[in-house]
């Protein structure tokens, strides 16, 4: 378990699911200057960021080349890393395809599986979700295929403006932005994070657990110490969680 001590008057920001480039660059744009204005804002008082994944609607790392665009976006959180706050990245079911640039170029920590963090005395379980809990088991065995390394060998051999383009257009086409099942909440009994994290209280208290991918905004009590928290998106609700050393609470910017 990572261990964080915010300095006095300082805080704890998390974000996920801004899908940058969908569902065209000129929308995404919109969404990236709105993204960008936040971060400058919450870098008065950041002790650390969280970043929970899907930032981008489709990355792929080739060996000199990564995805056109988002420049504003990966500007600021060099500019915020240099300043002295760290970030921590999670890789989602869109950008799992990360494999150094951010550690490299940005010196930003990357993490392909859910992560324990304790900040303040406050134990944290952080991760994108997918993949998670029972169930979706076609998506488990499409993510087991995406993260074969003969798969990701395969694509990287096609030309960056056949593949990445390829990539965003399936991409969109088939929704996985945001489902019919992101935008209504479906019950705590079969919200499948919500029973990941009941479960995961079987073996181990986390005051905490931290979730992206449902584009969601959902703040849930697991038992009397502690609560499930989903940051929701970037793309309807504007939603991202702060923790200022002592209590969590999900906002909205505008």
């Amino acid at each position: 378990m990572r261990t964080i001590k915010l300095p006095a008057g300082k805080k704890a920001y998390f974000a996920s699911d801004n899908h940058l480039g969908a569902p065209t660059a000129e929308k995404s744009a919109v969404r990236e200057r709105k993204f960008v204005a936040w971060l400058d804002q919450i870098k008065a008082d950041a002790g650390v960021i969280f970043l929970v994944g899907d930032l981008f609607d489709f990355w792929f790392e080739y060996k000199t080349v990564v995805p056109k665009g988002f420049v504003r976006t990966l500007g600021k959180l060099a500019e915020i890393v240099d300043s002295g706050i760290p970030i921590y990245y999670f890789v989602g079911n869109h950008d799992l395809w990360m494999n150094g640039y951010f550690e490299e170029e940005l010196h930003i920590p990357v993490f392909h599986r859910p992560q324990q963090f304790e900040i303040n005395s406050t134990s944290f379980f952080i991760g994108h979700g997918d993949g998670l809990g029972p169930d979706d088991k076609g998506y488990k065995r499409m993510k087991k295929v995406f993260e074969n390394p003969f798969a990701k060998w395969m694509f990287r051999w096609l030309h960056p403006d056949l593949g990445v383009r390829l990539a965003q257009y399936f991409s969109v086409r088939n929704k996985m932005i945001s489902g019919a099942d992101d935008v209504e909440f479906l019950g705590e009994d079969k919200e499948w994070l919500v029973l990941y994290a009941k479960r995961k209280l079987e073996t181990q208290h986390y005051d905490h657990f931290i979730f992206g991918h449902r584009h969601l905004p959902l703040e849930i009590d697991l038992t009397e110490t502690s609560r499930y928290t989903n940051l929701g998106d970037w793309i309807t609700y504007y939603t991202y969680a702060v923790f200022d050393g002592k209590n969590l609470s999900l906002e909205t910017y505008h």
